[in-house]
């Protein structure tokens, strides 16, 4: 099963996340299927690909809490 999920980067007490498609059974920095987006905590800098989402949504794939809290959706 594929998730879309968020994959922490960045450096100590500076965060950055990735929003990604990955499947399930991965380690959460695991290889993705694909990057769907990313999140900087911080400068509240936000850029995600709806389009990208809403495909692999439709394909199947479960969305985490914490990437539906950042896109809005319920």
């Amino acid at each position: 099963m594929v998730k879309i999920r968020l994959s922490r980067g960045g450096k100590r007490n500076d965060p950055s996340y990735r929003i990604i498609a990955i499947d399930s059974r991965k380690k959460r920095g695991g290889e993705s299927l694909a990057v769907l987006g990313f999140w900087h905590p911080k400068s509240k800098l936000i850029k995600i690909d709806r389009k990208k989402i809403d495909e692999w949504a439709e394909k199947g794939a479960q969305i985490s809490p914490a990437v539906i809290k950042l896109i809005g959706k319920k």
